[in-house]
């Protein structure tokens, strides 16, 4: 199939970044059949710019910053430090991430909870606004939290359905140009997942990313096959994560949705804690076989959440990942607390950061 280059907009007001150029791949009549688009894709007027973010967040070398936690999940973080969970804490400890000089070399989007996509600076600059001028995108978590299935032995689903295509339009105009929606699987040695979660979640899923490309936002799909307690095997989370990506993928063509206009955050496949860790290398080995089954290769990137990894651990299995190139997809990272905890220690609550930054030290700011 031929290649044609795409140019990315401008950075003004929609927040991709300025004029490079990247390849997607035009679809070709074989044998004098016509190749059908969906009829939702056709009318869907964002269909050319979900395509552009997608790419651009997927971009080598670069990643995702997960700042979404909650106020609560927030206050349980700087408590750690000595610090109150108040407005102006939380607003000083975002604004020291996202002001970080040369953040946008390394980040290409940024997940924001609702209070901060509308919070501003100290200097009274919209956090959007410093991400945009370091070439960074916000997104937006839009989920409102897990549900418990009935039936089920504590299995959940997740709720954020209701009101969200007016919540989708309202974050596109503060800024937002992609969303976060996480699904969450229990898995064990014997029965879980259930098919009435899988089935559930990826119907969740699916919708979410529907409702969110009608308005604009690439949709981040996260089912996250839980890492937890047990002593399952590395081959169980693989096999119940190539079932879950299934279903998903499924479910998303079900509902006609733009798969270059998606991103993955799946899990790496690990053993349940009970188990000794594995080599990085056979994290890699199983994680990329799981994605090539069950994964297709038209979705442009495939972004690792770090959920209950150290920080080395997820370092060294995210860079044992790149071994095992090239992929239909960019191999990259969503992580949050592995990219932030180390900052927060470091900076706990302090006033003057100069220390923590290249420029000169200006004794202002002491």
């Amino acid at each position: 199939m031929a290649a044609v280059a795409l140019s990315k907009s401008v950075f003004l007001g929609t927040g991709v970044a300025e004029s490079t150029m990247f390849k997607s791949t035009s679809v070709v009549p074989v044998r004098g059949h016509i190749v059908m688009t969906s009829n939702f894709e056709k009318t869907n007027r964002y269909a050319d710019e979900l395509k552009q973010t997608a790419a651009f967040i997927s971009a080598p070398g670069k990643g995702i910053l997960a700042s979404d936690e909650s106020n609560a999940t927030t206050g349980k973080r700087l408590a750690t430090v000595g610090m109150d969970n108040t407005v102006e804490n939380r607003q000083a400890w975002r604004e020291l991430l996202y002001s970080a000089p040369g953040l946008g070399n390394y980040i290409s989007g940024t997940i924001m909870f609702d209070e901060t996509l509308f919070q501003d600076s100290r200097a009274g600059v919209p956090f959007v606004d410093i991400l945009k001028k370091q070439g960074i995108l916000p997104g937006i978590k839009v989920d409102t939290g897990l549900q418990p299935i009935d039936g089920t032995d504590g299995e959940t689903a997740t709720q954020g359905l209701d009101g969200l295509a007016e919540r989708c339009q309202k974050y596109y105009q503060q800024g937002a140009r992609f969303a976060k929606w996480r699904a969450v699987l229990r898995v064990d040695n014997e029965v879980l997942p259930s098919s009435t979660a899988i089935l559930e979640n990826a119907h969740g899923l699916a919708r979410y990313a529907q409702i969110c490309q009608a308005n604009g936002l690439v949709p981040i799909v996260e089912p996250e096959v839980t890492l937890g307690e047990g002593d399952y095997s590395i081959e169980r989370t693989a096999y119940i994560s190539e079932k879950v990506n299934s279903h998903v993928f499924r479910l998303l063509n079900e509902y006609n949705v733009i798969l270059e206009g998606i991103l993955l955050k799946p899990n790496m496949i690990l053993p349940g804690l009970d188990v000794p860790t594995p080599a990085p290398e056979e994290v890699a080995r199983y994680t990329v076989r799981t994605m090539l089954r069950s994964v297709p290769g038209a979705v442009p990137g495939i972004h690792f959440l770090s959920g209950g990894m150290s920080e080395e651990e997820a370092t060294l299995n995210l860079q044992a990942l790149q071994a095992f190139g090239p992929t239909p997809w960019s191999l990259t990272f969503s992580y949050g607390r592995a990219l932030q905890s180390s900052t927060l220690k470091t900076w706990s609550g302090k006033v003057c950061i100069a220390f923590l930054t290249t420029p000169p030290y200006d004794p202002d700011i002491d």
